[in-house]
């Protein structure tokens, strides 16, 4: 549509998904092109957008939410790795797969070995899949190409995939996910590398919208993550960290004192953790999927989290390794489910709470006037079921930026 167009979307129920979980039913959405215009009870729609609409759409009494945010994926990455998941099934710990070789260094390999078009073939059903949960945000991490000429590649695919697709993507240099071979027993040269050489050049190419570290026991400690937060806060990006997953060495207060958008996994996180994100502003972000996967039995500190007043977002983690799915709303109800998230909690953390994960407060994740028209339209009866079902997608119709993408409403 163009900017001045607008539209009317009547006779649904709407979740603003804003700070006071506002529910309106009989309601309308206006939209102004790719924007909000107005939105509220159908009685009090004000005539003269009434009248002006070019497009009248009626809901038949859908719920209407903000378009989700996924603000957690691995989506671009080749092969899979299936048979570590096996080796898992019989005992074997995810450290011990990474220890000996495999791991994320499995599909480092194949990675690499895929052309940039094979890559976008492998990713595009992810996405795609993504989108068909209502799904108009997505971010996206490199982290398994670990040179420089294929971390590019990565996001190269990550950029192309959001020029082919409706949907919104942040891209995430992950360069510090481990040591590549070529860097063995050398990860401080490899930090230093990728802070005073990759970085610099992705960023120049218009590659990268944040930066993340994994900060862990099998990764990067404390100091080689600062450097490279550092590093990222002096080129003016965002910070992220896979923090406190597998142990807690420090990741989230790192993290904090360089205004990390988010910390990730949490699972090893304390009261302490949740304290140093809320004075901070970032964003827990739970990742329940790898959680399930890996079979693993110490959970993030949702008690504590909300004592501190920290927001929490869930997001699919998809990845070939700790987390090979393609659903948010898989997620939303593990986090339910499995961590005690309670309904309204899950459906901000996959909007509200994961666009400010991404740094998009106030473009994206609420239906308020002047945010971007990202929704999506479901056939359900309450807003509740959207962490009830498990594997039975209730998403009718997605609209982003004021369009219908996907569905009929």
């Amino acid at each position: 549509m163009s900017a001045d167009t607008l539209a009317l979307w009547r006779n649904a129920h709407v979740a603003t998904c804003d700070a006071h979980d506002t529910r309106i039913a009989n309601a309308a959405l206006v939209t102004r092109g790719d924007r909000i215009e107005w939105v509220g009870r159908e009685a009090e729609l004000p005539e003269g957008l009434r009248v002006q609409a070019r497009a009248v759409w009626d809901l038949g009494g859908a719920w209407v939410t903000p378009g989700l945010i996924d603000c957690h994926t691995h989506l671009v990455f080749a092969g899979t790795r299936a048979a570590e998941y096996a080796q898992r099934l019989r005992g074997l710990s995810y450290e011990a797969i990474a220890r000996s070789g495999g791991g994320i260094l499995t599909t480092v390999r194949a990675t690499r070995a895929a052309s940039e078009q094979q890559l976008f073939d492998a990713s595009a059903p992810r996405l795609a899949a993504l989108l068909a949960e209502g799904v108009t945000t997505v971010e996206v991490k490199s982290g398994y190409g670990l040179t420089l000429e294929d971390e590019a590649k990565m996001l190269r695919v990550a950029r192309e995939l959001a020029a082919v697709f409706p949907v919104r993507i942040r891209t995430t240099l992950l360069a510090a996910h481990t040591v590549p071979p070529e860097f063995s027993g050398r990860a401080d040269e490899y930090i230093d590398t990728i802070a005073q050489v990759w970085l610099p050049q992705l960023h120049a190419a218009g590659l990268v919208d944040a930066v993340d570290v994994f900060c862990e026991r099998i990764g990067f400690d404390t100091t080689q993550s600062e450097r490279l937060l550092r590093a990222a806060r002096t080129l003016g990006l965002p910070v992220k960290m896979h923090a406190e997953q597998l142990s807690n060495i420090g990741a989230t207060r790192l993290a904090a004192r360089y205004g990390a958008l988010s910390c990730d996994h949490l699972e090893y996180a304390t009261a302490e953790e949740a304290r140093a994100l809320k004075a901070s502003g970032g964003v827990a972000v739970l990742l329940p999927v790898a959680f399930y996967c890996l079979g693993e039995t110490h959970r993030p500190p949702v008690a504590e989290l909300r004592a501190a007043g920290t927001a929490i977002a869930v997001a699919s983690d998809c990845n070939p390794g700790s987390a090979p799915g393609a659903s948010l709303l898989l997620a939303l109800h593990m986090a339910t489910r499995l961590f005690g998230l309670t309904a309204e909690e899950g459906l901000a953390a996959v909007t509200a709470h994961a666009a400010r994960a991404l740094g998009l407060q106030g473009v994206v994740g609420v239906l308020a006037p002047g945010q971007c028209a990202d929704f999506a339209i479901w056939e359900v009866a309450a807003v509740e079921e959207l962490s009830y079902w498990v594997g039975h997608n209730r998403c009718r119709a997605v609209v982003r930026g004021g369009t219908l993408v996907r569905g009929s409403p």
